[in-house]
Order: C-alpha cells, then sequence, then structure tokens
C-alpha cells in the first residue's frame, strides 16, 4: 500500500495555528509515502510566509514530496519582481523546478506550471504542456497510480466556480485521458470534492477522475466546507488493484481532522480499448463509478 498525502491551498499569512497542528497530527499518524502540494503556498509571497510554509512542510515530516506554485505565490504588488522574478521567492524555498515529477514502482506524479505572470487569478495549461505531460503518461509502468497536478481545477461542481476553471482544461483532459492519467489533482477555488469526469465527457476512452482539496490549514474557508485535505490510497499489491480516495476535514470541536467521504476506485482502471470498445454507454459506465 502506498499512502499520498494531497494538501492544498495553504495560504500562510492567514493560518489557523491549531489547523496547522492538527494537520501536523493526522500525517504522522498515517505515515504517507509523500505529500502533493496543489500550490497557493502563501497569502501573498512574501519571504516570511514561504520560510513559514517551508518549516511547516518540514515538520510533516513525510520522506517525499511534490510541490507547485500556485497564483497566490507570485507576487501581486510588487511588480517588477512579479514580471523579472516571478518564482524567485518560491525557488528559494521549494526548489528551482516548476514541474516536478515524482516516480516510484507504484506512483507517477506529474506536476504542472498553470501559473502565469500575466494573470492574476486564473490559470491556463498550453498545446505544449499538455502534450509533454501525455508523453510522460505514455511512458507509465502498469503498475504505477498515475496522477497529473494543476493548481486551478480542471472540473467545477459550482457554476459560480466556472470562471475559475483551467484555461484549456477540456484539451488536457482529453489527450491525458487518452495517454493513461488516472488523477488530476487540483485546488484554488477551496471547495473539496472528487467527481468522475468520465460522468461529464462522453467522448473520453477510459474512466478518470478529479480531484480537489479544499483549503488545508487556512482561514480562507468556505461556508459550506471547512480546512480539508486528501488521503490516496493505491492497493498496488492487491488483486484485483483499487486505489481508495479520502477526504479529511477538520472539526473544531474535536480540533482533528475526521474522514468524512471515502471512495473506491477500481486500479488498474480499465483499458483505453476495453472502454473504447464498450460503447461508453451510460449502463457501461456505471461499473465504473466510486463506490
Amino acid at each position: 500500500m502506498r499512502v499520498v498525502l494531497h494538501i492544498s491551498d495553504l495560504h500562510f499569512g492567514t493560518e489557523r495555528p491549531l489547523v496547522v497542528k492538527a494537520l501536523e497530527r493526522l500525517t504522522h499518524v498515517q505515515a504517507p509515502d509523500i505529500v502533493i502540494l496543489s500550490g497557493d503556498i502563501t497569502q501573498r509571497a512574501r519571504k516570511m510566509e514561504f520560510a513559514a510554509a517551508g518549516a511547516f512542510m518540514d515538520r510533516l515530516a513525510v520522506p517525499a514530496r511534490l510541490v507547485i506554485a500556485g497564483n497566490h505565490d507570485i507576487p501581486l504588488f510588487d511588480v517588477a519582481t512579479r514580471l523579472l522574478h516571478p518564482y524567485w521567492r518560491y525557488k528559494r524555498v521549494f526548489g528551482s523546478e516548476l514541474e516536478p515529477i515524482h516516480e516510484t514502482p507504484e506512483l507517477l506524479v506529474i506536476g504542472v506550471r498553470t501559473t502565469r505572470r500575466y494573470r492574476h487569478i486564473e490559470g491556463e495549461v498550453s498545446a505544449s504542456q499538455i502534450e509533454r505531460v501525455a508523453q510522460r503518461l505514455r511512458q507509465a509502468g502498469q503498475k504505477q497510480l498515475r496522477i497529473v497536478v494543476t493548481h486551478q481545477p480542471v472540473h467545477v461542481t459550482h457554476a459560480v466556480d466556472q470562471e475559475h476553471l483551467l484555461r484549456g482544461h477540456e484539451q488536457a483532459i482529453r489527450s491525458w485521458t487518452d495517454a493513461g492519467v488516472d488523477l488530476i489533482l487540483g485546488g484554488h477555488i477551496h471547495r473539496p470534492f472528487i467527481r468522475g469526469l468520465h460522468d461529464h465527457f462522453a467522448d473520453l476512452r477510459r474512466p478518470v477522475w478529479a480531484v480537489q482539496a479544499g483549503t488545508a490549514v487556512s482561514s480562507r474557508i468556505r461556508h459550506d466546507s471547512n480546512n480539508s485535505v486528501n488521503l490516496i490510497r493505491h492497493a498496488f499489491e492487491d488483486m484485483p488493484r483499487y486505489c481508495e480516495i479520502e477526504r479529511w476535514d477538520y472539526e473544531d470541536t474535536s480540533d482533528e481532522f475526521k474522514i468524512l467521504e471515502r471512495k473506491t476506485i477500481p486500479h488498474p482502471l480499465t483499458s483505453t480499448l476495453d472502454w473504447a470498445s464498450s460503447g461508453s454507454s451510460s449502463t457501461d459506465r456505471r461499473q465504473f463509478r466510486a463506490r
């Protein structure tokens, strides 16, 4: 079993100290193999905020990490830095690689830079980025759970969030699905959910899931969801193999993260040929929906 902790939108500078400690406790108990941070590490891309976020990540003491920048990790008011060196404060703490890749025999995780210096809030993915990720996915091994990480979401569940969809998301979903992606992780909208994209895109040739994390520790929570993180468990040694996705929300009364939702997804997912030959009908699709 491999365990992935997915966190997002820390927004250090607006963190809730009790929630920070609760997440540290959860992480130490669950002992994930890797932590994935899908952007918005800071509130205003300040040095002290990045330093605090880096110290927090160190305290989690997870063996591996994959981190990408969010729109809040580019200076907003320091225009010169934003235009000339938008990621230099990020790089000082989290390294120079803006599109990191983590690979083991059981996992392939690909980070995608969706932020742009000329976009304040929304993000985009270019055709060259889409193809580069697809090429890497096509090289994945049979036992690997294949994860792509963006900051802005490729799918939303509320109309009010439509404007925050990643520019180029439809092309990305289709290309990455054909190349074999299993999960697309994101953040940005502070609204956690797990959805089968094959239920919303009729032409997808295999099932794929969007997994969104809420804000992990920030006070900038939604009215309908508290601080939230995801745990992904990849049972690569079991037959048949499967993946469990768990949503954990912070509970103020107990001062702990509690599991709120669990979905089990078959893995390896049906092959592209099997999915295509099924006719992709609504009846066929029901067997691939997460339980």
